[in-house]
């Protein structure tokens, strides 16, 4: 008994092809850094419950099972103070622009923790999340703005500590307090750069985890944390202006304690943060259509 043949089999040629036509395959998405926007903002939208989860689960991980949890978030900005207060005003009797020194040296080092904290941790946020790298497409792009997210939890606790110590000096807020969120944007614009940039780097060079907290220590000393940049005249003024952190923390200062305006260093300081941004972002974009095949 010969087997029926199947129908498929006798179809012409011709009505395959037309049934291939009329019915095609959806096409690949290659993940690819060429071509586009450099912010794909559609996509970012559409991803924003994944920087969410990011977001929730760096908390969770950070404050879970803590001993001391939120009160280390004020001891450690206390107890620099405190140190800052005895080498700098006592000893060394650095200029506070008419502020009490804690309350001057507190304003500035709010703006320095939140961006230290981004991108120290920010800079693990991929080798962090290799499985989820390596399996599951995601604008790769999330991964460091949720990052920006964590460290304002610590920076909300440190302007409640900031207002308390404001108060026992008889330092109250003026106007310029309506600026916070401006200040808010330029330090998430200021972290943002180096944020891409080593978050990129370190999937493909592990020892940036090594070089980043050296780094960070040495450009605290070198930012105008413990004493103002209004020390400096003329050309130096500006040259050390560069350091994109010069304005962050200055304006800072403004906002929160009412310290004098810095004037024209935020502006360079601020642009040179906004070039650091969109390079970071640019070189973060084109690194990540290798994430999964070096992390």
């Amino acid at each position: 008994m010969i087997p029926a043949r199947d129908p498929q089999e006798t179809r012409p040629a011709g009505n395959v092809e037309r049934v291939s036509a009329a019915t095609p395959e959806p096409p690949w998405t290659v993940n690819s850094a060429q071509g586009g926007t450099l912010l794909p903002w559609g996509e970012l939208w559409r991803a924003r419950e994944i920087v969410w989860f990011f977001t929730l689960r760096d908390l969770r991980v950070r404050y879970k099972q803590a001993v001391i949890g939120v009160t280390w978030v004020v001891l450690q900005p206390a107890i620099t103070v405190l140190v800052f207060t005895l080498v700098f005003d006592r000893l060394a009797d650095v200029d506070s622009q008419g502020l009490p020194y804690p309350v001057f040296a507190l304003a500035g080092l709010l703006g320095w923790a939140y961006l230290s904290q981004v991108i120290s941790r920010g800079s693990e946020v991929l080798v962090a999340n290799t499985s989820l790298i390596t399996k599951v497409y995601f604008p790769r792009l999330t991964a460091p703005l949720a990052a920006l997210g964590p460290p304002l939890v610590d920076l909300l606790v440190g302007l409640v500590l900031l207002a308390v110590i404001s108060f026992a000096y008889g330092v109250h807020p003026g106007p310029t307090l309506l600026l916070l969120p401006v200040w808010l944007v330029l330090l998430a614009l200021t972290a943002f750069g180096p944020l891409c940039f080593l978050a990129a780097l370190n999937v493909r060079f592990r020892d940036i985890r090594q070089i980043v907290p050296t780094a960070l220590q040495a450009l605290l000393f070198l930012s105008p944390i413990a004493y103002s940049s209004a020390s400096l005249d003329g050309a130096a003024r500006y040259l050390y202006a560069l350091n994109p952190v010069v304005g962050a923390v200055e304006t800072g200062r403004f906002v929160l304690a009412g310290a004098p305006w810095p004037g024209v260093v935020v502006g360079i300081s601020g642009a040179v943060a906004l070039v650091l941004a969109v390079a970071g972002v640019a070189y973060f974009q084109r690194a990540a259509r290798t994430f999964a095949d070096v992390i």
